[in-house]
């Protein structure tokens, strides 16, 4: 008498040497391997540090090897005025190697020196803006005049300012001088001293008269110094380009 066999359906019978996996018993199935899910947020997550990192070194070879520490105007300074610490300010800029500017470390080079140009604040010092020249050149004398608010212009005076000196004759000196002249005969002008304003001073509180430093030629400091003791002095703005 045959028996036939039937396989167990789902399963293949795979012949084997003995054991557990000898003829006529099943295999094990095979182990399924999970496939490990995707995040979309750790992987943005991940581009962004890396970005973030990227654009950090860029900022941090900038800062250290692009940018200067140089000097800015930190307030108007008037041509002809000598700049002062409080003047100056350090700023950390990127330059063109072509544009000139002056280091930080030379500040106290530039204190003391005057103003070639008018300094506007919040602009980039040049050395070719300041001068360590002097106003008062040779053969010229400085002379200090004190004047009244009303011997001098509502405008503030600034130094390298190219002014007149005149002379106002006293009032009794004028009355004879007119008395004794022939009648329509005009009145003589009067004497001017072209003169170049060197330093302006303070006006003083109850009187108002400041003193206005001025060089002159040599030759007329004395006479000025003299006229200007008697106060019969006024100071007149030159036209521009005038001397």
């Amino acid at each position: 008498m045959s028996t036939t066999t039937t396989p167990t359906p789902g399963r293949a019978a795979v012949p084997g040497t003995g054991g557990t996996g000898g003829p006529g018993n099943p295999a094990a199935a095979p182990r399924v391997v999970r496939q490990r899910r995707r995040r979309p947020g750790l992987i943005a997550l991940s581009v962004a540090l890396i970005a973030a990192g990227g654009l950090s070194g860029a900022l941090l070879f900038t800062a250290s090897g692009q940018r200067s520490a140089v000097l800015v105007v930190a307030r108007d300074v008037p041509v002809g005025n000598a700049v002062t610490e409080a003047d100056l300010a350090p700023a950390s800029l990127a330059l063109d190697p072509a544009v000139k500017a002056v280091p930080v470390a030379r500040k106290g080079e530039m204190v003391g020196k005057r103003a070639a140009v008018a300094l506007a604040a919040g602009s980039l010092l040049s050395p070719a803006q300041v001068t360590s020249s002097s106003l008062v050149k040779a053969g010229e004398q400085l002379v200090g005049v004190a004047l009244k608010p009303s011997q001098l212009p509502a405008s503030r005076l600034s130094p390298g300012q190219k002014v007149l000196i005149v002379s106002t004759p006293d009032p009794a000196q004028a009355a004879a001088a007119a008395a004794g002249g022939k009648a329509g005969e005009p009145a003589g002008a009067p004497k001017t001293l072209a003169a170049t304003v060197v330093a302006v001073g303070e006006a003083a509180p109850a009187t108002g008269v400041a003193t206005v430093d001025v060089a002159v030629p040599a030759a007329d400091g004395p006479t000025l110094a003299a006229r200007a003791a008697t106060g019969a002095v006024a100071l007149i703005v030159a036209a521009q380009g005038g001397s």
